[in-house]
């Protein structure tokens, strides 16, 4: 389940629902638009940020990770990708901060250690969806984003009751229609093995044929076939990394290969998910390294 895509949809709905979990959000918060940015020299492709309103002067640009799989050099990309944008627009931003949100502390990078003065600031947030508090205690939007780890048994009942609060909550026929539409594409997301029928059924109510809901079945189907696959023998799989790699990079050293073919289809499985956010081969080997 492609969950960053579900909250980076989420804050372009509403950038403010970031600095709802914040404890300081900046005065200016309603203000403040999401978006991704380009940082070449080395290039990065940094896909959460939420900048301040270009009408100030100055402002505090922050910086969003939505991490649900383990990597073990999470910290060295993020204040990389960091450092360098604010560097590159240091007339723009009188300062940064970073927030990272995990479903639970067990996704986290395990040797933090060299980044311990930064994750002990107040510049970098880390949030755990699982220690929020009961999802229907929270308010709606923060709800939403727990959703994504609640279990299939649960998930159904949840999304219920957060389609009635937006119905009773929400005033804005549009804003209603938005929030309602994102509940709908995480349960697809959930239960991509159902059929529009029957996620109807479990909902009770009738889905829109939405782009969003067209996306989420294409990513179900996308994901199926590579899981289809890596039900196939083992060397099968490998190739199939193998291909997509050479696809997104060009070029692959035998050393790689040979690193690859000998994975068990267990972590093939994982490392087939993981390479749709690698920017670079240093991220593969970083991930071998750390596997």
């Amino acid at each position: 389940m492609r969950r960053d895509s579900i909250f980076y949809k989420l804050f372009q709905q509403s950038p403010t629902l970031l600095f709802d979990l914040l404890a300081t959000p900046p005065a200016n918060a309603s203000r403040y638009r999401f978006d991704s940015v380009a940082v070449k020299e080395p290039k990065f492709e940094i896909d959460g940020v939420f900048l301040p309103p270009e009408t100030d002067s100055t402002g505090i640009v922050y910086f969003c990770e939505v991490q649900f799989q383990k990597d073990e050099r999470l910290y060295e990309r993020l204040f990389g990708e960091a450092f360098l944008y604010f560097y590159r627009n240091r007339e723009r931003y009188s300062d940064w901060q970073a927030v990272v949100i995990y479903p639970t502390r067990s996704m986290e990078q395990s040797d933090s250690h060299p980044y311990r003065s930064l994750l002990n600031s107040d510049q970098v947030h880390r949030v755990y969806l699982n220690e929020l508090g009961g999802i229907r205690e929270l308010p709606l939007g923060i709800a939403l984003m727990v959703l994504t780890i609640v279990s299939e048994e649960q998930a159904p009942v949840e999304a219920r009751h957060l389609l009635e609060r937006a119905q009773q909550e929400v005033s804005e026929p549009e804003a209603s229609r938005a929030i309602i539409n994102t509940i709908a594409t995480i349960i697809v997301y959930k239960f991509t093995n159902l059929s529009r029928q029957e996620v109807e059924a479990m909902l009770g109510m009738r889905l829109e044929e939405s782009r969003v809901y067209r996306e989420a079945k294409e990513e179900g189907r996308i994901e199926g076939r590579i899981e289809g696959q890596l039900e196939g023998r083992q060397q099968e799989a490998a190739n199939l990394v193998v291909r997509i790699l050479l696809h997104r990079f060009g070029e692959l050293s035998d050393e790689l290969r040979g690193r690859i073919s000998n994975l068990p289809l267990s972590v093939l499985e994982d490392l087939s998910e993981a390479l749709l956010d690698f920017s670079s081969l240093d991220d593969l080997s970083a991930w071998l390294a750390a596997h």
